[in-house]
């Protein structure tokens, strides 16, 4: 462990990684109460339209993936306004447009970049100490934030209706949260990946719903859970020699079976006693 220490990627990498595996359990947690599992998906695709935007303009794909994903996430929400009684609508008219426009963006390319890959399914080596600058601040404004409207975020993702009865600003905490759900997809690509972003927003929270017993234990496991996912799969993987992203997903998955096994294992002894 201290030999990969030594190196400066190594370093941004483990950093970025911690930051990463905050935000996306925290994150995470309100997205799978409010069913809306499939927004990660929706935003990735569109974040793929960004980095190739950003890659043929010759400016920094960070920023202008951010850009390309808060537009989309506001244009979520405005269809969800639409379609209320088909609100998951909005979700694949995003996802379907996002994907157009990032093949469309790959085909006026000569050949697809190297660095595509690397954002596709994460590359630890590709953490540039700008994008650890603002991966820090972001994170800590999207911390902030799921702090400041934590109790305003679970009133409304068990009951919108109520929530916004009993005076919750519902329609305007709902556009900030999903421009923090974008801003946390564009910040996770480096390491995780743009196909696998949204796995590890779902997956430790997934696991730890299992053995949980309230909404508190939840958030704290789903980051137990999500940091020793990215701390072991950037560590395997550089020694390895394997996608970041993947080795991250798989670890999560990985918890997720032995979460449930050992769970099956309890119920089947106190049956038996």
């Amino acid at each position: 462990m201290p030999e990969i220490l030594q190196y400066a990627f190594m370093q941004r990498a483990l950093l970025a990684g911690i930051i990463i595996a905050l935000l996306c359990p925290l994150i995470g947690i309100f997205i799978v109460l409010r069913r809306m599992s499939l927004i990660g998906d929706a935003l990735s695709h569109v974040a793929l339209s960004g980095v190739v935007a950003g890659i043929l303009l010759k400016i920094s794909p960070l920023i202008v993936t951010l850009i390309f994903s808060v537009t989309a996430a506001l244009g979520i929400e405005k269809l969800r306004k639409r379609y209320e009684k088909y609100a998951e609508l909005a979700i694949s008219i995003i996802m379907s447009a996002g994907m157009a426009v990032a093949v469309i963006l790959i085909s006026l390319t000569k050949s697809i970049n190297i660095d595509l890959f690397g954002y596709l399914f994460g590359n630890i080596t590709t953490v540039l100490s700008q994008d650890l600058w603002l991966i820090l601040l972001l994170g800590i404004v999207v911390m902030i934030s799921v702090f400041l409207l934590y109790k305003e975020l679970f009133y409304m993702s068990f009951d919108e209706e109520a929530a916004a009865l009993a005076g919750i600003p519902t329609r305007a905490i709902n556009v900030y949260f999903v421009i923090l759900v974008a801003i946390t997809i564009t910040l996770s690509m480096r390491i995780v990946g743009i196909l696998l972003i949204s796995s590890l927003m779902i997956l430790p929270v997934a696991a730890s719903l299992q053995i949980a017993k309230s909404f508190k234990s939840v958030t704290i496991l789903s980051i137990v859970f999500a940091q020793i996912s990215v701390i072991l799969g950037i560590i395997i993987s550089y020694y390895f020699e394997l996608a970041s992203g993947g080795t991250i997903v798989l670890i999560s998955v990985v918890i997720l079976l032995t979460v449930l096994a050992v769970k099956n294992i309890i119920n089947i002894r106190k049956i038996n006693f």
